[in-house]
């Protein structure tokens, strides 16, 4: 799929534009951008069946960029950003990929530092040039130094949630080719792990070596490391590195049970098989004699060693074996099982599509309610409403319920933010008149630990906060998370009757999984929210739902997870 070349060109083309001070501009292109990368299918196949004016509807997308996505299609660069690229030569992407640099920033040390690359900056900062230009200083040197350190930790791991449709693009190709019987994508993707390194791929097929002829023909494939009889090894034009293995069907549950991993959790069913006096390898399990007595699914294996087949986001070593030892496995969260969305930004504040637009969407996703949620006044660069447009939105609200009564409901929300000193920034009276409330922070993310830890337990205490929206603030592969005392979080969140959210936006997946299990093994409730600012969004809350198997939820421990009778009785009490 071109839909990531052209999500990456069109916001390189707004931190262009930003670097030149042009105004509106380098929104537009960023709203363009959140569009493609959010579109399920095929940028080309889109065009092809809705044609330019389709891609216009598409939030953000206008007659320039339209023709811009359509040139890159047909002559594989964008002019005008070719032409930026030769004027301001330099890594926009890794520079801007490190916390605090914007993109005027990086201009400005371009013009005074010959700043180029990475490797550029970090020089710079141990040298200490940068700490001497006007505006800077120590502290803002060590800052970036912090930023270079968390960014190389990421290993060139690519964010599951945007990685996801070139993946089902792929398997949908290969399975259009009629020369697969079996088809399983294994690894820390199978597992849903928030980030992943390459993916595996494996299948069965009566015709192995013409399906690794027609796979290497995948029209994405930038690079053929080697291909074989049974395996062949490429790279994607995202970067991403692929491997294909046919294997036999009588062997197929066992080598997806390997491949699919984690590392420990093989090592603990290899220990099991041991014990038998048998033999566990991506092949099969076999008796003391050499004889396979299971391989064909993973669920014959697992059986045969006495356990309950596990699901593989548990499959970590956090004592699902020895739980599924017992049969005491918990019936976490299934996918598709969410009731309504609770975190959702329209165009009143950042969000691309009116209240209307984002409530036929949800109708159609199949939500019984929604909750609008947009920034608030303090939170300037995003639009913020302050109390006056708040009731003007609740009108609009009202009618809207009014037209969409009997297929969904709209409720009145907003996501709060949290002052430096733990204030919100909305009166109690506008707060009073909603149905639900997000607090989060935005701002201030270096205070101390401890502040940090009061500001949030100040802002859960008012009596109308119902919610701390992505709690630790991180941004996967860009920003850590601030510092908190999370378990002091999820004690005071327990003990005052307050819930947590999993945000399910693919670069955010806040709760991580260790903390949802803590939620769920001291009763602390949740929700799992999109956090969409477009119709395209919403799709995410199933990103949300694998984060929240992976902490061992189960829909009890999901509030939205009820019917909207039952959530707001639960959440008033």
């Amino acid at each position: 799929m071109k839909n990531f070349e052209i999500v990456k060109l069109l916001k390189m083309m707004a931190l262009y534009l930003k670097m030149k001070d042009i105004k509106f501009k380098p929104q537009a292109y960023e709203k363009a951008a959140y569009s493609i990368e959010a579109l399920d299918e095929d940028i080309d196949d889109f065009i092809r069946k809705n044609g330019k004016e389709g891609l216009k509807n598409l939030p953000g997308v206008g007659e320039s960029i339209a023709n811009k996505i359509i040139e890159y299609l047909k002559t594989g660069k964008i002019e005008e950003l070719e032409k930026l690229r030769k004027e301001v030569p330099i890594d926009i992407e890794k520079l801007t990929n490190i916390e605090g640099i914007g993109a005027k920033t990086i201009y400005r040390l371009y013009k005074s530092l010959g700043i180029k690359t990475l490797e550029d900056l970090e020089k710079a900062c141990l040298e200490h040039k940068i700490s001497k230009l006007p505006g800077f200083g120590i502290k803002i040197e060590e800052k970036i130094l912090k930023g270079i350190k968390f960014y190389k930790e990421g290993g060139g791991r690519f964010i599951l949630g945007y990685i996801t449709p070139i993946v089902e693009n792929l398997i949908f190709y290969l399975r259009e080719s009629n020369l697969v019987t079996k088809i399983e994508v294994c690894g820390s993707y199978r597992r849903k792990k928030e980030t992943v390194g390459d993916i595996d791929i494996l299948v069965t097929s009566k015709k192995a070596e013409s399906l690794i002829k027609y796979f290497v023909n995948f029209t994405e494939i930038d690079y053929i490391y080697g291909k074989g009889k049974t395996k062949a090894m490429v790279r994607l034009k995202n970067g991403l590195e692929v491997d294909l293995r046919v294997v036999e069907d009588k062997s197929f549950g066992a080598a997806l049970a390997y491949f699919t991993g984690s590392k420990e959790h093989n090592i603990k069913m290899r220990e099991l098989a041991i014990k038998r006096g048998w033999k566990l390898n991506e092949y099969g399990l076999f008796d003391k004699n050499e004889r396979m007595i299971a391989g064909k699914t993973e669920e014959e294996i697992y059986r045969k060693l006495g356990l309950q087949w596990i699901p593989p986001e548990m499959r970590e070593d956090k004592g699902e074996i020895e739980l599924a030892l017992e049969n005491h496995l918990p019936k976490i969260i299934e996918y598709n099982s969410l009731k309504g969305d609770l975190q959702i930004q329209t165009n009143w504040s950042d969000g691309q599509n009116s209240i209307e637009e984002i409530t036929k969407e949800a109708i159609k996703l199949g939500l019984s309610y929604i909750c609008i949620t947009d920034h608030t006044k303090s939170l300037s660069v995003a639009g913020g409403l302050d109390e006056k447009k708040f009731l003007d939105q609740f009108k609009e609200i009202d009618r809207l319920n009014k037209k969409f009564k009997g297929k969904i409901t709209i409720l009145k929300g907003a996501e709060v933010n949290i002052n430096k000193d733990g204030t919100l920034d909305i009166s109690d009276e506008i707060l009073s008149k909603m149905d639900f409330v997000g607090a989060a922070i935005h701002s201030y993310f270096d205070l101390p630990k401890k502040l940090q830890t009061e500001r949030i337990k100040r802002a859960l205490n008012n009596q109308h906060v119902d919610c701390l929206f992505h709690p630790t603030g991180r941004i996967i592969n860009r920003r850590p998370a601030y510092e908190i005392d999370i378990n002091e979080i999820i004690e005071f969140a327990k003990k005052n009757n307050k819930l947590l959210e999993i945000d399910a936006y693919p670069d955010r997946l806040d709760l991580k999984d260790e903390h949802i299990r803590k939620c769920v093994e001291i009763g602390v409730r949740m929700v799992i929210d999109s956090d969409a600012h477009s119709v395209l969004h919403l799709k995410f809350l199933n990103l949300g739902i694998a984060q929240a198997r992976r902490g061992w939820a189960k829909s009890e421990n999901i509030l939205n997870t009820l019917p909207l009778k039952d959530f707001l009785k639960k959440l008033k009490n």
